[in-house]
């Protein structure tokens, strides 16, 4: 049997699940997803994180619900967040709140037995104006009820159309101090996420 080898350097494995409020296929906010997976991959040790899809759940529906079961794109999604120790939300703004997909994707895995419970958490967010902080606060409140533990800082709000030149024409983050900014938050929430677990 072959020993396994353990640098000094390595972590304990913390798996993320990452939605993404926009359902467009140019969000920022998905670009802000696609950098967090790259650095998962690249220059932070033990992070694994994992772009859960939310566009094709159905409105929330109790009258879909069987004994104790949901629809299967229900069940699927459930299972991701159920099984994540922890989630990344990217969050755009509307109307001073959050998304309906995403708000219709936290009602769906709220449903008995919470799946949300007792996990780490954090945002980040592209947006016009105050670059989203007001769907962030929004969130954390709903957060309350799901008994999800949102890291405090850093926070991370960006504008995304002033200044210009953050995101190039396919929605990628391109600008390096925002990469970096988006760096500190994901080390963070692996930190916190650690500790909340006890490991």
């Amino acid at each position: 049997m072959e020993a396994t080898v353990v640098t000094a350097n390595a972590k304990p494995l913390v798996k993320v699940a990452a939605l993404c409020g926009s359902v467009r296929r140019g969000s920022y906010n998905r670009g802000l997803i696609r950098s967090a997976i790259e650095m998962s991959k690249g220059p932070i040790n033990g992070l694994e994180i994992e772009d859960v899809d939310i566009t094709g759940l159905p409105m929330l529906n109790t009258d879909m619900e069987g004994e104790g079961s949901f629809p299967p794109v229900v069940e699927a999604f459930r299972h991701k967040i159920r099984e994540a120790d922890s989630v990344l939300f990217a969050s755009p703004e509307y109307n001073y709140s959050v998304s309906a997909p995403l708000k219709n994707a936290i009602d769906w895995a709220s449903r008995p037995p919470n799946v949300w419970a007792d996990k780490a958490a954090a945002i980040v967010s592209a947006s016009g104006g105050s670059g989203g902080a007001r769907s962030q606060y929004h969130l954390r409140q709903i957060g309350v009820f799901l008994d999800l533990h949102f890291i405090n800082k850093p926070e991370l709000f960006i504008n995304s159309h002033h200044p210009p030149g953050k995101f190039d024409k396919n929605g990628d983050l391109i600008d390096a101090q925002t990469r970096e900014n988006l760096k500190k938050v994901l080390l963070s929430l692996q930190t916190f996420t650690l500790r909340l677990q006890g490991r």
